[in-house]
């Protein structure tokens, strides 16, 4: 590996996860519980190491990009359908964040889902999952891509709706499901006009044919082709990673269990779309009108979805929000062309989120399955590795100097400040102003969990999760009692037992992750935004977009970058969000209730989610299935069915009905009338002579 990389050896990194997921899936019975997580967690380790050695030789040893077909499926005429690999900087890092995302999730899950009946089921999904994004990070041409992009939206739906005896996650995952289906429409679009105007599928050649694509307008019309084709993958993008208006699945999601969260929502199937737009990097630098609308739809996501993190009471859904915030932020550096930068806070992103889902599933854990805040208080005293690493995860989300997410996410505030293109003046208040509200709502829910009263002893709020018992427990549809908890009652008196730690399958996870959220960005900024990491895997046309190449000019280093960070205005925007939380929720919890009260049509919207929900059941939802019903009944029915079908036939019928009149079965009726077809064809063959005799007559 020290001069080239073995084709072989890459085609392990999937395919371990893959043998894992069958063994379990198929052969679960056979090999029991134990059997099926240890062949799934060997094989999520084996890729992990493989990516740790591929990471290594690409930054450290200097070995070559690798980009070989490793299969060739079909060839049409010039076009090849085939499986390859495109290994460099971008594809190695996420390898390794994606394999030891999941390898942590494997672990934890030993120990979250210890008594579910689906257990063996449960790893061979998030096996497959890893598979199929592994499939999508390393491919080197836009069918394999797609292949790995509808492979983990199939698995998402199939984790998403895992007790699928509850109604409210089969609506989920059926929401889910239908959501990015219409973004991959929008997707599948953008790859067909890519193949119909290069005649190829593979990125290098497509790339390569960037120029000749400025040069065409899409037909009918005077818009640039590139921009039309960008803005379909986009749409892909904007399903997958969900963005505003398609974001309204990942909320829902969180009736999975709490490790498909973290593993779908942190490192994986989310950024599969920022993943996807940095790759395409060659051709987004070809249209400014692409990026503004990257640009601003990542604004929107990043401010808008951050309030409605200001009034969710379930833990898991707040860190969901949390997940919607970020993914803006990055799509934002994406439409500043500071792809660097967005796939920087991918990584630091992946690290410190995995962390705050997994740290939550460990509450919900120690509280008995209760996901309300409100119910909480004061458990730093009894999980203190759950309170110590959700209080790294959370300074690192908030961008605390020093910590992960402080040097993506002050990145990402520069690069907007430093790009010119249209929508940028939006963009940068949106991201400055999501500073503060992220940090509030962020320790709004850690001060409510770790600090404060102890709510759990008389449950202050006993329905709101009674009523779907806990979505990550799910007993109650699988008649087992859980986690091995005895007092996994949902009424009142269900916490009179005192929370308690997880176990270590459940805190080593945690403790794992937190170690990169603090470090990793103090470690990687320089080689990754200003070094040669991601040479010849991102594109930047410094000329027209010149936000890295201004930030570069600014950056002394990462110490350096804190030290200046403590006096920049995002740096006093976290404090003052984490003070205000602090007075809001543990000094004077009066002012949220009065300010709700006086507030009353603005929570009612936020309450609401902008009642973009409403809208689609009742709008959308109905309009299609009018349409539906419309096409059934006038097309199919009317149309197909009554017109084409049975109206030939009714044809048929009458034509035969004047046929049948003269089929009399008299012969001196059929002699008739031979007689006079011979007469009339005598006539017709004799006619023009008779023309002619009659005509020299006259």
């Amino acid at each position: 590996m020290a001069t080239t990389l073995s084709p072989g050896l890459l085609l392990v990194v999937p395919l371990a996860p893959l043998v894992g997921s069958l063994i379990a899936g198929l052969a679960g019975k056979a090999v029991g519980r134990r059997g099926s997580h240890i062949v799934t967690i060997l094989g999520v380790a084996i890729s992990f190491v493989i990516s740790a050695m591929v990471l290594k030789a690409i930054a450290f040893d200097g070995v070559p990009h690798f980009n070989q077909t490793v299969y060739e499926w079909m060839t049409i005429g010039s076009l090849k359908m085939e499986v390859g690999f495109l290994i460099d900087g971008l594809t190695a890092m996420m390898m390794c964040v994606v394999s030891f995302v999941s390898l942590m999730v494997h672990i934890y899950t030993i120990g979250y889902m210890e008594e579910d009946p689906g257990y063996q089921r449960f790893f061979s999904y998030i096996s497959l999952f890893t598979f199929s994004m592994l499939m999508l990070v390393m491919s080197n041409n836009f069918l394999q891509l797609f292949f790995g992009w509808e492979a983990v939206g199939l698995v998402s739906y199939l984790l998403i709706g895992f007790w699928y005896t509850k109604p409210t996650a089969i609506f989920a995952n059926m929401k889910a499901f239908i959501v990015n289906r219409v973004g991959d429409f929008g997707f599948i679009l953008g790859i067909g006009l890519i193949l119909a105007y290069t005649g190829s599928l593979s990125y290098s050649e497509v790339f390569a044919k960037g120029e000749e694509l400025t040069k065409l307008t899409f037909p009918g019309t005077d818009w640039m082709l590139i921009t039309v084709a960008c803005i379909c993958l986009f749409i892909g993008a904007m399903g997958k990673s969900a963005q505003f208006p398609l974001h309204v699945w990942l909320p829902d999601s969180m009736e999975g269990p709490t490790p498909i969260s973290a593993l779908i929502h942190a490192a994986t199937m989310v950024t599969a779309g920022i993943f996807m737009v940095a790759r395409m990097s060659p051709l987004f630098e070809l249209s400014d009108t692409a990026l503004s609308v990257v640009m601003v739809i990542g604004a929107i996501t990043a401010l808008f979805m951050g309030f409605l993190g200001v009034i969710q009471n379930d833990i898991k859904r707040v860190v969901a929000y949390s997940t919607l915030s970020q993914l803006g932020y990055m799509t934002v550096a994406l439409g500043a062309s500071a792809y660097s930068v967005a796939v920087f806070h991918l990584m630091t992103h992946a690290f410190f989120k995995a962390l705050l889902f997994l740290g939550a599933g460990s509450v919900i854990i120690g509280m008995h399955h209760d996901q309300d805040i409100r119910n909480m208080g004061g458990l730093r005293k009894y999980m203190p590795i759950t309170w110590i690493t959700s209080l790294v995860g959370s300074l690192a989300l908030i961008g605390t100097p020093l910590f992960a997410g402080f040097y993506s996410k002050d990145s990402i505030i520069e690069a907007v400040h430093e790009s010119h293109l249209w929508g940028s003046g939006f963009a940068y208040f949106s991201v400055v102003a999501g500073v503060f509200v992220t940090a509030f709502y962020s320790f709004r829910m850690y001060f409510l969990v770790f600090h404060g009263k102890e709510r759990f002893h008389d449950k202050p709020f006993p329905g709101e999760h009674d009523a779907h018992a806990e979505e990550d427990h799910g007993h109650d549809d699988h008649g087992h009692a859980g986690h091995g908890h005895d007092d996994h009652a949902h009424g009142h008196g269900a916490h009179d037992h005192a929370p308690h730690e997880s176990p270590w399958v459940v805190t080593l996870p945690l403790v794992l992750l937190a170690i990169p959220s603090v470090i990793i960005g103090y470690l990687t900024i320089g080689p990754m935004l200003y070094g040669d990491f991601f040479k010849g895997s991102l594109f930047f046309d410094f000329e027209k977009h010149p936000a890295m190449e201004e930030l570069a000019k600014e950056f002394h280093g990462a110490g350096a970058m804190a030290l200046h960070g403590l006096s920049s205005l995002p740096f006093w925007l976290a404090l003052a969000g984490v003070v205000v939380s602090y007075v809001f929720y543990m000094l004077k919890p009066e002012i949220p209730a009065a300010i709700k009260n006086a507030c009353g049509p603005i929570y009612r919207l936020l309450d609401n989610k902008y009642y973009m929900d409403w809208f689609n059941e009742n709008v959308l939802a109905r309009a299609a299935r009018a349409t539906g019903i419309g096409l059934w009944k006038g097309g199919d029915a009317g149309l197909i069915d009554g017109a084409i079908i049975n109206g030939s036939a009714r044809g048929i019928g009458v034509l035969a009905g004047v046929v049948r009149t003269v089929q009399t079965g008299h012969l001196y009726w059929y002699a008739l009338v031979m007689i006079l077809g011979v007469v009339g064809l005598m006539t017709w063959q004799l006619w023009p002579y008779m023309s002619q005799l009659m005509g020299r007559g006259a």
